[in-house]
């Protein structure tokens, strides 16, 4: 029988997904080449790659629609290929572009999603009455789906996966065709909906993965390349300097002795008579005292550059050898 929404009365096991070797081939070609990795409990974990790295086919795999070519898959402790209906019964899942009934009110959809599950009649009106709540979908429960906006429909999606309190949320690009306002919101459910169970989500955008998940594994040509843990690296920052180009070596100077440069080069300075330089600082810390110690001097002016983030940093170092479409 389903649980009750989001039982927490039982023990629960840390690690909801574990996969190891998994392995997917179509002929000679490997979407998915000996990748494991784990799922803890109220984690978020980000799956992040480029467009043909493996992500959909791992999710399919999870979710009993493919069947892998070697490796094992478990949810809850549950082999996905030996006992699929017991692992999928702890599975909710969002797909791209999730498919929905646009002529059911959401009131209905929620109803037949439930039945599906094999709720019963009170746990299905508590479930409900929950996802409702949690998503904010009162105020449009008698609405035919087909007349609600993209976000609210994602809404639904997401309700829809969590009526029977899975012990794994999976959505699959989750704030594709959402206005900013929209994937702002999305944020704070995910973050919501990981206080009850692990969620596993894909994305294109690694500014989201930053803001959502707890860690991240980086996906190439279905290899798993790392799993990193999200602000566990710390923050470098980049710098521009100028000052008169006669100066050029009291700077230079000036800055040999500052912990936490980690590197200075010069760049074309349109205006005559003037030097600058791009520096990279190790942190906030380390870019005080670069200040501090010109200030101090009397010499250049520095300015903040947007900088990539450690995630888009590691990305495109770990991405390096494949051009991204």
């Amino acid at each position: 029988m389903a649980r009750a929404w989001m039982d927490r009365r039982n023990p629960r096991p840390m690690v909801v997904v574990s996969v190891e070797g998994l392995s997917k081939a179509y002929g000679r070609h490997r979407a998915v080449d000996d990748v494991s990795f784990e799922v803890q409990d109220r984690e978020v974990l980000g799956l992040l790659g480029p467009n043909g790295s493996g992500k959909t086919t791992i999710l399919r795999i999870l979710t009993g629609y493919l069947q892998p070519s070697a490796g094992t898959v478990r949810i809850d402790g549950i082999d996905v290929v030996r006992d699929g209906r017991a692992a999928r019964a702890r599975i909710g899942y969002v797909p791209e572009n999730a498919p929905l009934y646009g002529h059911m009110r959401v009131n209905e959809f929620l109803d037949f999603m439930g039945r599906l599950h094999g709720l019963p009649e009170a746990a299905l009106r508590r479930g409900m009455a929950e996802a409702r709540r949690r998503l904010a979908l009162d105020a449009v429960a008698e609405t035919p789906i087909g007349r609600l906006s993209r976000g609210y429909r994602q809404r639904v999606a997401i309700a829809q996966a969590v009526l029977h309190g899975p012990r794994l949320l999976i959505l699959d690009e989750p704030t594709n065709g959402l206005d900013p306002r929209q994937v702002i919101e999305l944020r704070g459910l995910l973050r919501d909906m990981a206080r009850d169970c692990a969620v596993l989500v894909t994305s294109h955008i690694l500014a989201e993965m930053e803001r959502v998940a707890d860690r991240v594994a980086i996906l190439l040509d279905g290899r798993l390349l790392t799993v990193q843990r999200i602000g566990q690296r710390r923050q470098r920052i980049g710098l521009r300097l100028r000052a008169p180009a006669a100066q050029a070596a009291a700077v230079a100077q000036a800055l040999g002795a500052v912990p936490g440069l980690l590197g200075l080069a010069a760049e074309p300075e349109a205006e005559p008579g003037l030097a600058a330089w791009r520096l990279e600082a190790e942190d906030a810390a380390a870019a005080g005292r670069i200040a501090a110690r010109l200030h101090g001097l009397g010499l250049a002016s520095l300015e903040p550059l947007d900088a990539p983030s450690d995630l888009e940093t590691l990305f495109l170092r770990l991405t390096a050898s494949k051009a991204i479409h």
